[in-house]
This record gives C-alpha cells, sequence and structure tokens, in this order.
C-alpha cells in the first residue's frame, strides 16, 4: 500500500506493507484524510531541524542522551542515534474510508460500512490504516466521506466547546480562524453563541463572517481589547476560547486575558506559550481550562487501545462521541466542512500539498484522494513488500529474519547482526507497522519487509528467526517457527506460563531445530570470567544479586497481559545467571515482597527471592523499582572459597583474596557473544549454547516466583 512519510523535512510517498487486522480494531481502505495545516506541517517542519536545534529546544532529552552514554559507551550511543535521525515517520490523524475487516470485539461495524477515523499514528496518510474502535465512528447519510475525513478537528473543536460550556446568548471569542477556528466559529453558533473572532489572516475573517460569525477582526495591527470592550458594553467576552498556535509565544493568552469579563473562561485548544502572571487571573477571577484533544479517552490506553468505554451516565461526551456528534451536525446541514477545504490532492501529489500548505497563500484544508474504487483492494493489502535487491544465499551465511523490529531489537540485535556479517545476513523484518517495517529494512539491509510474520515462516531462504514481539506472543510465534523447521531465537521470556512452557517445549522435542532464549548475562565477558574462576571450587556459594530496575508505570504493557510482569519478563535473565553459576538444580524458593502502601507502587515490581540449590548454594535476588536512576542498574556479589568476585553493572568485574585479574571495559552484557554462540551452532549442527532443560529451569523459577509474590 501506499504511504506518506516524512523523513528530514521531506515527503515521500513509498510502498510499504499493509497492517493486519487484530482484536479490537478495525481495517479501513481510506477514500480521503485531512492534513492539518498547523500540527502536521508544524511536525514537517521539526523532522528538518537539526540536531543541535533540537537539543536546544528539548534539553531533557539531551539528558536522558548523556546517561545513556555514560551506561552504553560512545558506540552504542552512536548506533542509537543513526537509527533515530533519518528515519522516515507516518503522518496524519484523521481519515475516512470503507471498512475493509473487522477483529474480534467490535461490534455495531461491519465490512462494507462507511466510517470516519482519527489518532495519530493510527488514521495515518495511507491507503490502508489500522484504528482500534474507539476511535472509529460511522459516516451518517447526508455526510460525505470528504467531509467525514474531518473527524478528528472536528472532534478537538467541540471538545474546546464543551470545555468552554457556552451560554445561550453569551458571547465568545474565538483567537485564531484557522481550520479549528472555524469550526469552533460554527458549533459556538449552534449553541446560539454571538461570536467574535481574530486572525493574523483577513482572508480567514472574512470565510468565518460568511459561515456566521457575528464580528470579527483581522490583521497585527487591529486594538483587539478595544473593539471587544466596545462590543460588549465594557464587560469582556464571556469566554475565550484561543485554536491559534504559536507554540512559545505567550502573548496570546495574555490577549486573552485582558478580552475576557470578570469570572469569565478561558480556554486553551491550541499549541501555545503559557508564561502566566498570578495578578490578571486573580483580579478578575478567570477560570483557565485546557482542552485535550478530541475528549475523554484521549491517551488513555484503555480506552483508545483496549477498547474499554467509559460509562454513558458519568463520562457523556467521550472522543467517540464527539466524533460521532461532530459528524451528524455536518449531516443535518448545521455545520458546513466543505467551504474550508480549498484543494484536494491525489496521493502522488501529496508532496506538493505539504509545499503547498508551508506557502504565505496556504490553502486553509486540504485532502488527499486515495482513489477508492479505483485500485484493486487485493493489490493494496499486500503484507510483503521488497526493500532491497534480492541477493543469493551466501553459502556459509545463516538468512534470518526478525519478528518484531522494536527499540531494542533495532538500537542492539539488529547492529549485532551486521557485526557478525561472517555469520548472519538479514533477510527479512516483521512488524506490525508497516513503516516500520519497511524503514529498518532499509536502514540494515534486508531484502524484504512484512507486517505478517507467516510470510517469513514460508520462505525457504530463511533459516533462522529472532522473536522480539511482545512477550505474550512469544510462545506461540516459537512454535509456529519451530513446526516450520527454522532455527529459533526467542528473546526473553521463553513463556508467560506453565501452560505455555509445556506445549512450547513438546514441539521443541519432536522439532529438534536449534533454540535459543536470549539469557544473555552468561555471556557477558564478566559473567564468563566468574564462571572460569569458580569452575574449581570446593564449597557452595553465596550470590547476592541487586537489580535496580526502574520505575515503570503500572499501566505500561510491561504489566499487562501482554507483558507477564516483570519477574517473567526480566528477572528470568537474573535466574538464568544463578543456575550458570551453580550448575545445580533449586532445592526451595523463598519469596518476600514489599506491602505496598500507595496504588503506583507494585509488590512484584521490589521483591527479593531466595533459591536453595541442591549442592548448597544460596542465591538472592533482590529486585527494586524504588530505587533513582543514578544509582547503576545490575550489581552482583559471589563469595566463594574466601574469594569475593563483584560485577558492577557488567562494566567491571573485581576480584578480592585472590591475584587472579578481574575484567574493565565497556558495558558488555553479553547480547554480542550470545548471537556468535547460537549461530555457530545453527552452522555447525552442534549443541545449543544453553540446553533445554536450563532454558526450562529458569522459566519455571520465574514462574514460581511470580507466584509465590502473588500470594
Amino acid at each position: 500500500m501506499k504511504q506518506v512519510l516524512v523523513r528530514r523535512g521531506k515527503i515521500t510517498i513509498e510502498d510499504v506493507p499493509a497492517p493486519l487486522v487484530g482484536k479490537g480494531n478495525v481495517l479501513v481502505e481510506v477514500a480521503y484524510s485531512l492534513i492539518s495545516t498547523g500540527t502536521e506541517v508544524e511536525g514537517v517542519k521539526r523532522s528538518g531541524e537539526s540536531l543541535v536545534r533540537k537539543a536546544i529546544e528539548h534539553p531533557e532529552q539531551v539528558r536522558k542522551l548523556v546517561r545513556f552514554l555514560t551506561e552504553k559507551g560512545i558506540k552504542k550511543t552512536l548506533t542509537l542515534l543513526k537509527g533515530k535521525v533519518g528515519i522516515a515517520q507516518p503522518l496524519g490523524y484523521s481519515c475516512s474510508g470503507v471498512v475493509i475487516q473487522v477483529g474480534e470485539g467490535v461490534e455495531g461495524i461491519k465490512p462494507g460500512d462507511r466510517v470516519a477515523c482519527a489518532g495519530t499514528g493510527k488514521a495515518n496518510h495511507a491507503e490502508i490504516v489500522l484504528v482500534p474502535k474507539n476511535l472509529v465512528v460511522k459516516v451518517p447519510d447526508g455526510c460525505t466521506l470528504k467531509d467525514a475525513a474531518s473527524v478528528a478537528l472536528g472532534s478537538i473543536a467541540m471538545q474546546g466547546v464543551r470545555r468552554a460550556d457556552p451560554k445561550l446568548g453569551e458571547t465568545v471569542a474565538v483567537i485564531g480562524l484557522g481550520l479549528i477556528g472555524q469550526i469552533t466559529n460554527q458549533l459556538l453558533k449552534i449553541v446560539g453563541c454571538r461570536t467574535i473572532g481574530f486572525d493574523i489572516q483577513k482572508n480567514h475573517v472574512e470565510l468565518a463572517k460568511g459561515l456566521g460569525l457575528d464580528w470579527g477582526f483581522g490583521g497585527s495591527e487591529v486594538d483587539l481589547q478595544k473593539e471587544i470592550f466596545h462590543l460588549t458594553g465594557g464587560h469582556g467576552v464571556d469566554s475565550t476560547i484561543i485554536t491559534a498556535s504559536a507554540p512559545g509565544n505567550d502573548a496570546i493568552v495574555h490577549q486573552a486575558i485582558e478580552i475576557t469579563r470578570k469570572k469569565g473562561k478561558v480556554i486553551i485548544v491550541g499549541d501555545i506559550g503559557l508564561g502566566l502572571k498570578r495578578s490578571p487571573f486573580y483580579e478578575k477571577e478567570l477560570d483557565l481550562l485546557i482542552s485535550t484533544s478530541y475528549g475523554p479517552g484521549r491517551y488513555d490506553a484503555n480506552y483508545e487501545e483496549k477498547g474499554l468505554d467509559y460509562p454513558y451516565a458519568y463520562i457523556r461526551w467521550t472522543e467517540q462521541r464527539n466524533m460521532d456528534e461532530y459528524l451528524k451536525l455536518i449531516a443535518e446541514g448545521k455545520l458546513n466542512f466543505n467551504r474550508l477545504v480549498s484543494k484536494v490532492y491525489p496521493i502522488e501529489e501529496a508532496p506538493q500539498a505539504y509545499q503547498a500548505l508551508q506557502s504565505e497563500d496556504r490553502p486553509l484544508a486540504a485532502l488527499i484522494d486515495y482513489h477508492l474504487n479505483e485500485v484493486d483492494t487485493g493489490q493494496k493489502l499486500q503484507t510483503k513488500v521488497q526493500a532491497s535487491t534480492v541477493v543469493k544465499k551466501k553459502s556459509g551465511l545463516i538468512n534470518v529474519a526478525v519478528i518484531g523490529a522494536g527499540g531494542f531489537a533495532k538500537a542492539m540485535h539488529l547492529p549485532n547482526f551486521q557485526k557478525l556479517s561472517k555469520l548472519y545476513t538479514i533477510r527479512a523484518i516483521v512488524s506490525a507497522t508497516g513503516s516500520n517495517a519497511k524503514e529498518t529494512a532499509r536502514q540494515f539491509g534486508a531484502a524484504y519487509c512484512s507486517t505478517d510474520y507467516h510470510d517469513v515462516l514460508a520462505d525457504e531462504d530463511v533459516d533462522m528467526v529472532m522473536i522480539c514481539t511482545r512477550h505474550n506472543l512469544h510462545a506461540k510465534i516459537a512454535m509456529e517457527a519451530t513446526k516450520a523447521g527454522k532455527a529459533v531465537f526467542l528473546e526473553k521470556p521463553m513463556a508467560l506460563n506453565r501452560e505455555e512452557l509445556n506445549e512450547l517445549v513438546e514441539v521443541l522435542k519432536e522439532a529438534r531445530v536449534p533454540f535459543m532464549v536470549g539469557f544473555n548475562r552468561r555471556f557477558s565477558p564478566a559473567a564468563m570470567r566468574v564462571k572460569e574462576l569458580i569452575k574449581d571450587r570446593q564449597n557452595p556459594i553465596i550470590v547476592i544479586y541487586r537489580v535496580n530496575a526502574g520505575y515503570i508505570p503500572l499501566d505500561h504493557w510491561v504489566h499487562t497481559e501482554e507483558g507477564g510482569g516483570r519477574i517473567v519478563g526480566e528477572a528470568c535473565h537474573m535466574f538464568d545467571l544463578f543456575n550458570y553459576f551453580t550448575e545445580s538444580e533449586v532445592e526451595s524458593i523463598d519469596v518476600s515482597a514489599i506491602s505496598p502502601k500507595t496504588e503506583h507502587i507494585s509488590s512484584k515490581d521490589n521483591f527479593v527471592a531466595t533459591l536453595k540449590y541442591t549442592d548448597g548454594s544460596i542465591c538472592t535476588l533482590i529486585y527494586t523499582a524504588l530505587g533513582p536512576a543514578e544509582l547503576p542498574k545490575e550489581y552482583i556479589e559471589v563469595y566463594c572459597d574466601g574469594k569475593p568476585f563483584v560485577i558492577d553493572d557488567f562494566k567491571e568485574l573485581r576480584v578480592y583474596g585472590s591475584k587472579a585479574k578481574g575484567w574493565k571495559g565497556p558495558q558488555d552484557k553479553g547480547h554480542l557473544q550470545e548471537l556468535k554462540e547460537f549461530g555457530q551452532a545453527v552452522r555447525d549442527a552442534v549443541a545449543w549454547p544453553i540446553s533445554l532443560d536450563e532454558l526450562v529451569r529458569a522459566t519455571e523459577i520465574s514462574i514460581l516466583v511470580n507466584q509465590g509474590v502473588q500470594q
């Protein structure tokens, strides 16, 4: 399918894999999408800014980068920057079209329905979009698909008006008569308000007057305060809605304060500077309100991603209900959007559309036309797209497909595959997001990309798959890949529960393909050196492993059914390292967790697990999300026959009570070495770097500890 992307300030149209319908989502063939003359055009400009300018404007990101540099070293930092600079990004957040498929759990919408969609990263400028059900509404009879493409902008305007809560006969000012301002004016007239509008561009004022604006002022020389006081008998307006966009400009909000009556309201819809002073608000006892995008539900993952609606009786106007009502007003002829559209561009001319929107005489609104019913839908739905010239398989190299191209895969595994170019070649990239799949394939030289992992399982030239998806998909995809005869490198965890684990083990034993879980710590230089130094030990060992895991909000996917929690999802690393050091079986497990007094802290993030091994060794994991970012993440003490060993965040190994040398270098947690050893095992058909029994044992421990904390 064709999609509009931006790379370093330039608009491109690329062929990317189409998305697959999933639970709670709707797959839509797009008819029209609306280009936002404010948010989107500003985003295009920012994408072309230099790194220096971005650093000046976003110092908090620089601080994050410095912390990453300190922890990971310069090479990994440069790799990270390379992966972020020059990457094409999707555009768009408002479109209309016809439903192709609906996922499980979607009710009231069926294939063939005309719909409107909203959402950044969802309702993209693309021939096919995948949108969560709460961001999709039916288009009523009487509303065209062209008009419906404005649904996101319309709901933003509607939410701003709802925040103002205007009453019949009140006078309301609208500062900024761009697209949202024009719709806002019309909504206020429907409510029964008198409206006063202001915009720098006089043609916007004239257009608004033609759509019902009572009084309008344009240009930069007008004394708006004087004019409004004259119109309101010196009182000022009842409310002022700011729909202008001027980041960093706090003069607009001060102007709004001046023209609003005592005990009135100022509602901020647009992106403006806030440099607020107390006295003007205090003297007038004004209410300052922020309007959040489409309305209640916005930025709530439970509402937008998982489709959990708010009760009608308690939240009358959610973002979806705002979207629906906006389209009804158009269908009833009470609101005119068609007058606001200056031009419709075919998708092939999208770059020209953005160029026009950045000119001085830019159109107020522009639509992109996707030639609905003119191009075969099946052609648009292709999930596999060529990314580079296909190279025949080289003798001795392992053709690998990476399933799940998230941040970790792009920052760690894919660069490591490139470093091991004498062992691996990257054949395919699979990602649920087509643009990400295409960009990642282009960046790392893959032959093709896809949104459907079945494409790589059916590819006879793929020797191995690396699975880096969200955790709930790990066991499922691993089993399918195993049955397809592929070698499998599975990022941790191996499984989320015992049922998944048993089923996967059964499949692995039957298929006997090379298999590996990404328990990388045992492959780090520090851990391997410790193992070497304790191999001839006479007595059991004691290991104390402290993990300063860092706080992750409890609504993050890691804590949900997709992630399975941090014990199964991350602590399995630590349990595998315990097994690696002891080479023994676990005899007993003792788990103790904190009892949080506040809801934002989880006991599963803050626990102590002590493992007693049959050889007499004791290994204790102290795992906490209560520590500060300044404290290094991982610290390990190993006590063996009077010789303590300290691994400090995998940057240094210190040896005490012995003349044996330790180790020191850039942080190395073993990611490169594990790929090297697994690749050699696949190529040479030798024993796996970690046996299946060991992989299962570490996973079982994590499941048992997780159950222990629950109890």
